[in-house]
């Protein structure tokens, strides 16, 4: 009967490590999907504000209130952009996250550019911080 118990014990540990490292598993990849999605997100306000100069470096940008008839420059437009970004990254990343966006030339002229979104963000039981890049070349 004790054995049967020592063996009941270790099997019922066995089932409670693996449901533990499935959350944890389950939230690591709900982050990465997260970021996936928010780089994604500031690669199309990139792709649809061309002309602007404003997007390379760690924000956090100004709310122009650009709205959707505002009047606003390109560079007024990324600005808000990455007030907004900065938001979302807040409310859905863990705290302690971080962002930037490189800004380099693509090509032999300067109308190619190429630019490296970086998310970072903070894991359990991680010491260094996870990150994600995507990059954009226009």
């Amino acid at each position: 009967m004790l054995v049967a118990l020592v063996v009941l014990t270790i099997g019922i540990l066995g089932v409670a490590v693996l449901f533990t490292e499935g959350l944890r598993f389950n939230r690591t990849s709900m982050l990465r999907t997260t970021a996936v999605a928010l780089a994604a997100d500031m690669a199309e306000r990139i792709r649809a504000n061309q002309e602007a100069t404003g997007y390379a470096g760690t924000g956090p940008g100004a709310d122009a209130d650009c709205g959707i008839a505002g009047n606003c420059t390109p560079d007024q437009i990324a600005a808000e952009d990455w007030f907004l970004w900065r938001q979302e990254i807040n409310s859905h990343l863990p705290t302690g996250s971080s962002a930037k966006i490189d800004r380099r030339l693509a090509g032999p002229d300067d109308r190619m550019h190429r630019f490296d979104i970086v998310l970072s963000w903070p894991e359990v039981g991680s010491q260094e911080p996870v990150s994600y890049t995507l990059s954009v070349q226009l």
